[in-house]
Protein backbone atom coordinates (compact mmCIF):
# COMPACT_ATOMS: atom_id res chain seq x y z
CA UNK A 1 0.00 0.00 0.00
CA UNK A 2 1.46 3.21 0.49
CA UNK A 3 -1.18 5.78 -1.58
CA UNK A 4 -4.47 7.46 -1.26
CA UNK A 5 -7.39 5.77 -2.82
CA UNK A 6 -8.16 7.17 -5.95
CA UNK A 7 -11.92 8.47 -7.17
CA UNK A 8 -13.58 8.16 -10.43
CA UNK A 9 -15.07 11.14 -11.96
CA UNK A 10 -16.08 10.76 -15.30
CA UNK A 11 -17.85 7.52 -15.97
CA UNK A 12 -17.98 8.47 -20.06
CA UNK A 13 -14.74 7.60 -19.80
CA UNK A 14 -13.41 3.69 -20.81
CA UNK A 15 -10.37 1.47 -19.42
CA UNK A 16 -7.48 2.61 -20.86
CA UNK A 17 -4.45 1.00 -19.63
CA UNK A 18 -4.27 -2.41 -17.40
CA UNK A 19 -1.04 -2.31 -15.02
CA UNK A 20 -0.18 -6.19 -14.72
CA UNK A 21 2.32 -5.57 -12.41
CA UNK A 22 2.60 -8.45 -9.73
CA UNK A 23 2.29 -6.98 -6.28
CA UNK A 24 5.74 -5.30 -4.40
CA UNK A 25 6.79 -5.11 -7.86
CA UNK A 26 5.92 -0.88 -7.87
CA UNK A 27 2.44 -0.71 -8.77
CA UNK A 28 1.56 1.94 -6.50
CA UNK A 29 4.31 4.63 -7.93
CA UNK A 30 3.21 3.19 -11.61
CA UNK A 31 -0.98 4.17 -10.22
CA UNK A 32 0.34 7.60 -9.73
CA UNK A 33 2.47 8.20 -12.95
CA UNK A 34 -0.55 6.85 -15.28
CA UNK A 35 -2.97 9.33 -13.13
CA UNK A 36 -0.49 12.11 -14.21
CA UNK A 37 -0.47 11.16 -17.59
CA UNK A 38 -4.07 10.05 -18.70
CA UNK A 39 -5.13 13.04 -16.31
CA UNK A 40 -7.67 11.05 -14.45
CA UNK A 41 -8.18 8.45 -11.84
CA UNK A 42 -6.32 5.12 -11.82
CA UNK A 43 -7.63 2.13 -9.75
CA UNK A 44 -4.98 0.67 -7.82
CA UNK A 45 -6.04 -2.94 -6.20
CA UNK A 46 -4.79 -3.18 -2.88
CA UNK A 47 -5.37 0.73 -2.00
CA UNK A 48 -8.89 0.89 -3.25
CA UNK A 49 -9.76 -2.15 -1.21
CA UNK A 50 -8.84 -1.44 2.23
CA UNK A 51 -8.92 2.30 2.71
CA UNK A 52 -12.72 3.24 1.08
CA UNK A 53 -15.84 2.54 2.76
CA UNK A 54 -17.41 -0.80 2.58
CA UNK A 55 -19.67 -0.22 0.08
CA UNK A 56 -17.09 1.68 -2.15
CA UNK A 57 -16.18 -2.09 -2.91
CA UNK A 58 -19.11 -2.23 -5.36
CA UNK A 59 -18.38 0.45 -7.48
CA UNK A 60 -15.02 -0.81 -8.50
CA UNK A 61 -14.16 0.10 -12.04
CA UNK A 62 -16.93 2.72 -12.62
CA UNK A 63 -15.57 6.00 -14.40
CA UNK A 64 -11.92 4.59 -14.04
CA UNK A 65 -9.32 5.19 -16.63
CA UNK A 66 -6.73 2.56 -15.49
CA UNK A 67 -6.33 -0.24 -13.54
CA UNK A 68 -2.91 -0.80 -11.65
CA UNK A 69 -2.62 -4.09 -9.46
CA UNK A 70 -4.03 -6.61 -11.36
CA UNK A 71 -2.31 -9.27 -10.32
CA UNK A 72 -3.44 -12.57 -11.55
CA UNK A 73 -2.50 -13.22 -15.42
CA UNK A 74 -6.18 -15.06 -15.23
CA UNK A 75 -8.15 -11.56 -14.33
CA UNK A 76 -5.61 -9.77 -16.73
CA UNK A 77 -7.24 -12.38 -19.46
CA UNK A 78 -10.76 -11.31 -18.57
CA UNK A 79 -10.50 -7.44 -18.40
CA UNK A 80 -8.66 -7.57 -22.15
CA UNK A 81 -11.46 -9.51 -23.05
CA UNK A 82 -13.89 -6.49 -21.82
CA UNK A 83 -11.52 -4.00 -22.94
CA UNK A 84 -9.76 -4.90 -26.33
CA UNK A 85 -8.02 -2.16 -26.53
CA UNK A 86 -6.29 -1.34 -23.97
CA UNK A 87 -3.00 -0.91 -24.04
CA UNK A 88 -1.41 -3.48 -20.95
CA UNK A 89 2.01 -2.31 -18.46
CA UNK A 90 3.49 -4.95 -17.13
CA UNK A 91 5.65 -3.07 -14.08
CA UNK A 92 8.70 -5.19 -13.60
CA UNK A 93 11.34 -5.85 -10.62
CA UNK A 94 14.18 -7.57 -9.99
CA UNK A 95 13.37 -10.70 -8.67
CA UNK A 96 15.61 -11.50 -5.82
CA UNK A 97 14.35 -8.07 -4.29
CA UNK A 98 11.02 -8.85 -5.30
CA UNK A 99 11.26 -12.17 -3.42
CA UNK A 100 13.02 -10.73 -0.38
CA UNK A 101 9.83 -7.85 -0.01
CA UNK A 102 7.24 -10.69 -0.79
CA UNK A 103 8.02 -13.21 1.75
CA UNK A 104 8.30 -10.44 4.31
CA UNK A 105 5.07 -8.95 3.75
CA UNK A 106 3.65 -13.17 3.48
CA UNK A 107 5.15 -13.53 7.40
CA UNK A 108 4.03 -10.19 8.62
CA UNK A 109 0.42 -10.65 7.49
CA UNK A 110 0.22 -14.52 8.65
CA UNK A 111 -1.13 -13.79 11.89
CA UNK A 112 -4.14 -15.91 13.11
CA UNK A 113 -5.43 -12.79 15.19
CA UNK A 114 -5.20 -10.51 12.31
CA UNK A 115 -9.51 -10.95 11.67
CA UNK A 116 -10.30 -10.02 14.54
CA UNK A 117 -8.29 -6.98 15.70
CA UNK A 118 -9.25 -5.49 12.26
CA UNK A 119 -12.91 -6.77 12.05
CA UNK A 120 -14.69 -3.62 13.22
CA UNK A 121 -12.44 -0.84 11.05
CA UNK A 122 -14.39 -0.34 7.91
CA UNK A 123 -11.95 -0.83 4.79
CA UNK A 124 -9.09 -2.29 6.83
CA UNK A 125 -11.46 -5.47 7.92
CA UNK A 126 -11.04 -6.84 4.45
CA UNK A 127 -6.92 -6.92 5.00
CA UNK A 128 -6.78 -10.14 5.77
CA UNK A 129 -9.33 -11.32 2.98
CA UNK A 130 -6.87 -9.43 0.17
CA UNK A 131 -3.88 -11.02 2.11
CA UNK A 132 -5.29 -14.48 1.64
CA UNK A 133 -5.75 -13.98 -2.32
CA UNK A 134 -2.37 -12.72 -2.27
CA UNK A 135 -1.20 -15.65 -0.74
CA UNK A 136 -3.28 -17.90 -2.88
CA UNK A 137 -1.88 -16.00 -5.81
CA UNK A 138 1.77 -17.05 -4.82
CA UNK A 139 0.73 -20.62 -4.11
CA UNK A 140 -0.71 -20.74 -7.62
CA UNK A 141 2.56 -19.23 -9.37
CA UNK A 142 3.97 -22.23 -8.00
CA UNK A 143 1.28 -24.51 -9.51
CA UNK A 144 1.53 -23.34 -13.00
CA UNK A 145 3.53 -24.89 -16.22
CA UNK A 146 6.15 -23.02 -17.25
CA UNK A 147 4.93 -19.37 -18.90
CA UNK A 148 7.38 -20.35 -21.47
CA UNK A 149 5.52 -23.12 -22.56
CA UNK A 150 8.85 -25.69 -22.06
CA UNK A 151 6.67 -28.29 -19.67
CA UNK A 152 5.82 -28.32 -16.36
CA UNK A 153 7.69 -27.21 -13.03
CA UNK A 154 10.03 -29.35 -11.24
CA UNK A 155 10.03 -30.01 -7.64
CA UNK A 156 12.90 -27.08 -7.35
CA UNK A 157 11.17 -25.04 -10.07
CA UNK A 158 7.56 -25.25 -7.77
CA UNK A 159 9.34 -24.29 -4.36
CA UNK A 160 8.19 -20.84 -4.40
CA UNK A 161 11.06 -18.06 -4.79
CA UNK A 162 12.35 -15.21 -7.04
CA UNK A 163 11.71 -17.21 -10.18
CA UNK A 164 7.92 -17.22 -9.48
CA UNK A 165 7.92 -13.68 -10.84
CA UNK A 166 9.84 -14.86 -13.85
CA UNK A 167 7.42 -17.52 -14.41
CA UNK A 168 4.36 -14.77 -14.34
CA UNK A 169 6.11 -12.61 -16.89
CA UNK A 170 6.09 -15.79 -19.32
CA UNK A 171 2.61 -16.12 -18.74
CA UNK A 172 1.51 -12.17 -19.25
CA UNK A 173 3.19 -11.96 -22.65
CA UNK A 174 1.74 -15.25 -23.93
CA UNK A 175 -1.52 -13.26 -22.46
CA UNK A 176 -1.18 -9.93 -24.36
CA UNK A 177 -0.41 -8.87 -28.29
CA UNK A 178 3.10 -7.54 -28.19
CA UNK A 179 1.63 -4.46 -29.90
CA UNK A 180 -0.35 -3.75 -26.58
CA UNK A 181 2.13 -4.88 -23.97
CA UNK A 182 5.02 -2.20 -22.95
CA UNK A 183 7.73 -4.05 -20.76
CA UNK A 184 9.21 -1.69 -17.79
CA UNK A 185 11.19 -0.82 -14.71
CA UNK A 186 10.41 1.90 -12.72
CA UNK A 187 14.01 3.04 -13.39
CA UNK A 188 13.36 3.64 -16.30
CA UNK A 189 11.61 6.77 -16.14
CA UNK A 190 8.68 8.40 -18.26
CA UNK A 191 10.14 8.24 -21.66
CA UNK A 192 8.98 4.49 -22.64
CA UNK A 193 5.52 5.21 -20.57
CA UNK A 194 5.22 8.30 -22.69
CA UNK A 195 6.20 6.85 -26.05
CA UNK A 196 3.62 4.19 -25.35
CA UNK A 197 0.93 5.90 -24.30
CA UNK A 198 1.72 8.95 -26.84
CA UNK A 199 1.95 11.51 -23.97
CA UNK A 200 4.23 14.18 -23.14
CA UNK A 201 7.03 13.71 -20.95
CA UNK A 202 5.75 15.67 -17.56
CA UNK A 203 8.03 18.10 -16.20
CA UNK A 204 8.58 16.18 -12.79
CA UNK A 205 10.55 13.19 -11.59
CA UNK A 206 8.69 9.73 -11.98
CA UNK A 207 6.84 8.85 -9.13
CA UNK A 208 8.05 6.83 -6.40
CA UNK A 209 6.14 5.03 -3.29
CA UNK A 210 5.51 2.23 -1.37
CA UNK A 211 9.02 1.68 -0.69
CA UNK A 212 9.92 -0.37 2.80
CA UNK A 213 9.43 3.25 4.50
CA UNK A 214 6.24 4.10 3.24
CA UNK A 215 5.09 0.55 4.01
CA UNK A 216 6.52 0.75 7.34
CA UNK A 217 4.18 4.27 7.79
CA UNK A 218 1.06 2.90 6.63
CA UNK A 219 1.02 0.24 8.49
CA UNK A 220 1.36 2.64 12.10
CA UNK A 221 -0.99 4.71 11.06
CA UNK A 222 -3.38 1.35 10.63
CA UNK A 223 -2.31 -0.07 13.86
CA UNK A 224 -3.35 3.32 15.17
CA UNK A 225 -6.74 3.56 14.02
CA UNK A 226 -7.34 -0.31 15.28
CA UNK A 227 -6.38 1.05 18.33
CA UNK A 228 -8.77 3.72 18.55
CA UNK A 229 -11.75 1.80 17.32
CA UNK A 230 -11.06 -0.78 19.89
CA UNK A 231 -10.65 1.77 22.67
CA UNK A 232 -13.93 2.95 21.84
CA UNK A 233 -15.50 -0.34 21.67
CA UNK A 234 -14.01 -1.70 25.06
CA UNK A 235 -15.21 1.68 26.67
CA UNK A 236 -18.83 1.41 25.48
CA UNK A 237 -18.64 -2.04 26.56
CA UNK A 238 -17.29 -0.97 29.81
CA UNK A 239 -19.90 1.81 30.18
CA UNK A 240 -23.07 -0.58 28.90
CA UNK A 241 -21.15 -2.72 32.09
CA UNK A 242 -20.94 -0.34 34.44
CA UNK A 243 -24.83 0.66 34.18
CA UNK A 244 -26.29 -2.59 33.75
CA UNK A 245 -24.84 -3.28 37.32
CA UNK A 246 -25.86 0.07 38.42
CA UNK A 247 -29.27 -0.75 37.18
CA UNK A 248 -29.24 -4.76 38.67
CA UNK A 249 -27.46 -3.24 42.35
CA UNK A 250 -30.44 -0.88 42.29
CA UNK A 251 -33.29 -3.13 42.03
CA UNK A 252 -32.01 -6.10 44.49
CA UNK A 253 -30.37 -3.73 47.05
Amino acid sequence: MGAAPSIPTDSSRTVQVIGAGFSRTGTVSMQMALEILLKGPVLHGGTQFITREDAYCKTWLSAYHAGEACDQDAVLKHLLELYPDAKVVLVKRDPVSWWRSADELRGQIALWWLRLVMWPVPGWRWLPYLMDEFAAGMNELKRRPRGDGTGLLTVEEAALGPHALENYYHRVRASVPKDQLLEMELGDGWEPLCTFLGAPVPNQPFPRANDAAASAETAKSVLALVAQVWVGILGALGGLVYLGTRVWHGRHF
